[in-house]
């Protein structure tokens, strides 16, 4: 063969290994082009889910179903809120990927996608217990803010453009909200501790709070009356647990009872103890004159007296019915509210030159 033929065979060789080199790349890059986003799970029916597991080890959090609710069982089954149940279902069924990075178990670690390495993980399970369905969320890839995700069951990895907020804290899923009473429909408070009692009444009449039986020469601190009246105004509590044999030894010396214009009576009853302090609470409706329905034409004020009232008898029921047999702990800042000495609330009074008798 001639050096001009071994030439242009030289020639087409190159030209065809560099437009190989060319195809292979322009495939590797339309691979890697984000496509239609696709939803990640696909199917799963959340009445077929019995519980719902969040993380792993020690720090996972399962919710559990009864009947038409879930409970949290890090709780001692406290109630969950419907509306976060349904938050974090739907937030996982929104997941969207936009193509499938690999299918290889031997690069789940590298990508966080194992259940050691993820940085969340979500399982929904039947009412068996078996795994229903899926997802262990893993690192950002190399493009960004877009995440690994892998379906479980399998190997199959995603990369999802956008990944929601996932709670997977057991507090995330409660309603901390023990009461919230306005400050408008106190009548009374009254502070009970081992050393004394004081109550304190709205002014009938006009604004501010009065001090029953002041000590002589004593008076209410400017606004001390207001925080204790304030005290139950959205108080929330930052861990609960069910009342154990173990909570007989817990010193519950303490009281607050805060008494509604329209007969509801709240009660607070206060231990402290290592730091902290916890709170049972009760609730009772001490109207018990019957609600009746007259013969004659009642007025639309009547009514609205009536309706009212029978609201705030259900009200009652229902706030017992949820707190009972449960303890809370509540934060230190909103403790000091319940626990006030009354020493605390009082100043000497202003007394004038003239009750001094001095001219």
């Amino acid at each position: 063969m001639s050096s001009r033929k071994l030439i242009i065979l030289g020639i087409i060789t190159a030209c065809m290994i560099a437009w190989a080199v060319v195809q292979s790349h322009l495939s590797k890059q339309y691979s890697q082009e984000p496509k239609a986003p696709v939803y990640l799970f696909q199917g799963l029916d959340p009445s077929d889910i019995g519980s719902i597991v969040l993380g792993k080890g020690e720090d996972a959090v399962t919710l559990k179903r009864e009947d038409s609710n879930f409970v949290v069982t890090n709780k001692d089954g406290y109630p969950a809120v419907t509306q976060e149940i349904n938050a974090l279902i739907t937030t996982c069924l929104d997941i969207q990927t936009t193509e499938l990075y690999t299918e290889n178990p031997a690069n789940h670690k590298d990508l966080g996608v194992t259940e050691e390495e993820a940085k969340h993980i979500v399982k929904f399970l039947r009412p068996d217990s078996a795994l229903l369905a899926g997802v262990i969320v893993g690192k950002d890839n190399e493009k960004g803010h877009r995440n690994f995700v892998r379906l479980i069951p399998g190997d199959r990895v995603y990369v999802a453009p956008e990944l929601p907020w996932i709670k997977d804290q057991a507090m995330n899923y409660v309603k901390k909200e023990i009461i919230s009473v306005s400050r408008e429909d106190i009548e009374s408070v009254t502070v009970h501790s081992p050393a004394e009692s004081y109550t304190l009444h709205a002014n009938k009449e006009g604004e501010g709070i009065v001090l029953e039986n002041p000590p002589a020469g004593k008076k209410l601190k400017e606004g001390e009356g207001e925080n204790i009246f304030t005290a139950l105004t959205y108080l929330q509590f930052q861990d609960v647990k069910k009342i154990s044999q173990q909570d007989g030894e817990l010193p519950f010396e303490r009281k607050f009872i805060c008494r509604k214009k329209d007969s509801t009576v709240y009660t607070l009853k206060i231990a402290r103890k290592d730091g902290k302090t916890y709170l049972i609470c009760d609730c009772e409706f001490t109207d018990n004159t019957p609600v009746t329905k007259e013969n004659s034409i009642e007025s639309e004020e009547e009514l609205k007296k009536k309706e009212s009232k029978l609201l705030a008898m259900e009200r009652a029921k229902e706030f017992t019915a949820r707190h009972t047999g449960w303890i809370y702990e509540i934060a230190e800042h909103d403790a000091g509210k319940l626990v006030k000495e009354l020493s605390e609330l009082l100043e000497d009074e202003e007394v004038s030159p003239k009750d001094n008798g001095e001219e």
